[in-house]
């Protein structure tokens, strides 16, 4: 008896975690639009011309493209990305080289 109330609950749960999962996803939120901002008087020209090539790149119509030109408009956005974030000039500390600052300071002090 034991056996097959067992086997009808993983049955049950089994089910309900089958039917609300599409359900769920069905309705899933919007996917995140990440918005570049224009360029300033603070930028300087080549920053402006990156921003420039992002905006061409977004107005393409890539479905005429071959799985090679995708994969190159990839990488060069990749590319644009990762010069865009180094032009800032600022300095990233992980949490865990704060915490070893610290504990130096401690230390020292």
């Amino acid at each position: 008896m034991k056996k097959i109330t067992l086997s009808v609950l993983t049955a049950l749960v089994l089910t309900t975690t089958v039917v609300v999962n599409p359900i769920q996803a069905a309705h899933a939120t919007k996917m995140e639009v990440v918005t570049i901002p224009k360029p300033t008087s603070t930028w300087s020209d080549e920053e402006g011309i990156l921003l420039n090539r992002l905006e061409v790149i977004k107005a393409m119509d890539k479905s005429k493209l071959s799985i090679a030109e995708k994969r190159d408009l990839k990488k060069e956005l990749r590319t644009i990305k990762k010069n865009l974030k180094v032009g800032n000039g600022g300095i990233y500390l992980s949490v865990g080289a704060i915490i070893i600052i610290i504990l130096l300071l401690i230390l020292i002090l």
